[in-house]
């Protein structure tokens, strides 16, 4: 059986607002969940005044909380725009909270990039999968 999955941007349609296309997107992520989709994956952007998910952990945690049986996740994360433990902590207390479970992407799973580790002073930071471990474990 193949799993499908669906990619929402929460689009801002001409005329509405933020707080709408988030109600869409929860309403959205329902209809998925009736349907048997598997997964509700919610995309990162910024700067972009027709998309509303630009904080994505917590348009995750919207969609988690309204439903019981999909799957919920990120797209897509920037690490670059992000502190890497900040990211673990938020995706690993998501993962306590939902229901039905978070789904995290491959781009959450690399390792942060190299000007992130010449920053910091003291001992090597541990890679980023040993904060998704530690903080889903």
């Amino acid at each position: 059986m193949v799993r499908l999955s669906v990619l929402d941007l929460a689009p801002i349609t001409q005329g509405s607002d933020a707080a709408t296309a988030l109600r869409h997107s929860l309403d959205y992520a329902r209809h998925a969940e009736r349907l048997g989709i598997h997964r509700y994956w919610l995309a990162e952007h910024h700067n972009l005044p027709g998309i509303a998910s630009a904080a994505t952990a917590i348009v995750i945690a919207h969609v988690a909380s309204g439903t019981t049986s999909i799957r919920v996740g990120a797209g897509g994360i920037m690490l670059p725009n992000h502190a890497p433990l900040v990211i673990a902590e938020q995706f690993g207390t998501l993962s306590r909270c939902s229901q039905a479970g978070l789904t995290s992407d491959s781009a959450a799973r690399r390792e942060p990039i190299p000007s992130l580790r010449r920053r910091c002073a003291g001992p090597p930071l541990p890679s980023q999968t040993d904060f998704l471990k530690m903080s889903s474990s």
